[in-house]
């Protein structure tokens, strides 16, 4: 792809994109949201008409109407949001597009078969006649990666894949990529987590403003020079402020603001001891099934412990429902933004001022003065990139709908924020934006629990930080001591827990 042109209105999407990939690469693709990443691949798809450019595909002129068109050519594509059927069998969705009968008939044990033959390469067993809404999103995502296996495709798309997939799952992932790059399939690699790049992608293409500013081999790239050209920044600042974009640490002491004793909500939570103070960000963090957003869930009441305590400044608390939590000054973002979070076909400013609107509202009626006051007010703050606050929020960013459930709780002037994975899916700007946004809060008396899969969100923005190995608190890491190496020897190894004393008084930092 070359000189590749794309506008909307006024607006420039694509001005000067180039994409070189060779048979059996897999190729990174990477950029800032808004860099022009998933407008190339619709356009390359026949999703969007190019305005200018020129395509060739295995040696030829390219040029397709529609993605269907583009799948009959050779060219598939994983989206991060999965787009398949839920109430259907996992069989029909892995075959989904392809026929299995004749004259209206569907051949259902040929199409059965052929849906265990392309999940058993994802190393998956499952039962393909349940309905496929039954199963965990990681597997909804694996059958997605099936679905394209079977078209016997020579370029696959793959968008944000292992978004909502486990480190064994990953691995598996791998592969199966490394398999298609052996059979000399291409893969387009597109991802925001840099560690995955370097560990399965050949080269790299960097978007920025919907140009391509770099292509480089892997090898031959630095993680802080990739972050640097993303950016369009210095690569001196990044080497002195770091990846990402908390800043400094709390030095001074916090006082007690919530303590957790002893949690216990089988199978996933047997032994969680923690404490958060005041203007302290807390990581929690280990392997996927450690128990770290089922420990979150207990806290906001959306689970009810089969044992242990909590203490929330200074005396006993036992939410019943969220509704308590919230009552509390306890605020959660979820780690599904898409599923839990927003509602899509709301508006910027329903989303953002849902949990407000019994303060918003007297007889039933919403005061839509103040309504507009509180989102003006975070949409400048927050510098939150909408068209008007009326926009529907599914028309943002994954980083701007982001800010718009942070700015959701802060409305609410909480004393503790609970953030599940909060920079998951959001390129490495807006992660910077709100990793700085967090610590802000947290410098101004906000009390964190961050939750988070990235060993550098936890290193760089914890005060102090909690590991999970299977359900059990198995280190309390801070100062020196909280250190990437530190971190994976407890979730390999695990490590002795902090003093019961010590984590119900709050004084674990």
């Amino acid at each position: 792809m070359s000189g590749v042109e794309k506008r909307f209105g006024g607006v420039v999407a694509l001005s000067g994109a180039d994409l070189e990939i060779g048979h059996g690469e897999v190729h990174a693709l990477v950029g800032e949201n808004g860099a022009g990443k998933s407008t190339l691949i619709k356009v390359l798809t026949g999703y969007h008409r190019r305005d200018a450019g020129q395509f060739t595909f295995l040696g030829q002129p390219f040029d397709v109407a529609d993605p269907k068109m583009a799948q009959a050519r050779g060219i598939a594509t994983i989206y991060q949001e999965i787009n398949l059927v839920g109430f259907r069998s996992v069989a029909e969705n892995v075959c989904l597009g392809r026929p299995f009968g004749r004259f209206g008939f569907i051949n259902w044990t040929a199409l059965n078969a052929e849906a265990e033959r392309l999940l058993g390469r994802l190393n998956l067993s499952i039962d393909v006649r349940r309905p496929l809404e039954d199963f965990s999103i990681a597997t909804q995502q694996m059958v997605a990666i099936a679905r394209t296996l079977g078209f016997s495709s020579r370029l696959v798309i793959m968008d944000e894949p292992t978004s909502s997939l486990n480190d064994r799952e990953v691995e598996v992932l791998f592969n199966v990529i490394r398999q298609l790059k052996s059979e000399g399939v291409s893969v387009v690699f597109v991802s925001h987590k840099l560690d995955e790049l370097y560990a399965i992608c050949d080269r790299v293409t960097i978007l920025r403003d919907g140009r391509t500013v770099k292509t480089a081999a892997m090898s031959e790239i630095s993680k802080l020079e990739l972050v640097a050209a993303m950016l369009g920044k210095d690569l001196g600042r990044i080497e002195k402020s770091g990846v990402t974009g908390f800043g400094s640490k709390s030095t001074g002491q916090h006082e007690p603001l919530l303590a957790a004793q002893g949690l216990a909500h089988r199978p996933r939570v047997h032994d969680v001891s923690f404490s958060v103070g005041k203007g302290e960000i807390v990581g929690i963090s280990g392997l996927l099934g450690a128990g770290r957003t089922e420990t979150t869930r207990l806290v906001f009441g959306m689970d009810k412990p089969e044992s242990g305590s909590f203490a929330y400044k200074g005396t006993a608390f036992a939410p019943v429902s969220p509704k308590d939590a919230i009552a509390a000054g306890i605020g959660y973002c979820t780690e599904d933004r898409k599923g839990e979070g927003i509602i899509p076909l709301l508006s910027v400013r329903e989303n953002l001022t849902l949990a407000l609107l019994p303060m918003l509202t007297k007889n039933g009626i919403v005061d839509e003065a103040k309504q507009k006051q509180v989102v003006d007010r975070f949409i400048k703050r927050f510098g939150i990139k909408c068209s008007s606050p009326e926009q529907p929020i599914r028309e943002l960013s994954g980083g701007n709908q982001q800010k718009v459930l942070l700015a959701r709780w802060l409305a609410l002037d909480p004393e503790l924020l609970i953030l599940d994975e909060p920079t998951r899916g959001i390129d490495v700007g807006a992660k910077a934006e709100i990793q700085a946004l967090i610590r802000e809060l947290a410098e101004k008396g906000l009390g964190v629990l961050m939750v988070s899969s990235e060993i550098e969100e936890i290193v760089e923005g914890s005060d102090k930080a909690y590991i999970l190995r299977d359900g059990r608190t198995v280190a309390t890491l801070k100062g020196d001591g909280l250190t990437a190496d530190a971190m994976l020897g407890a979730m390999a190894h695990g490590a002795d827990p902090a003093s019961p004393s010590e984590v119900a008084q709050g004084t674990g930092r």
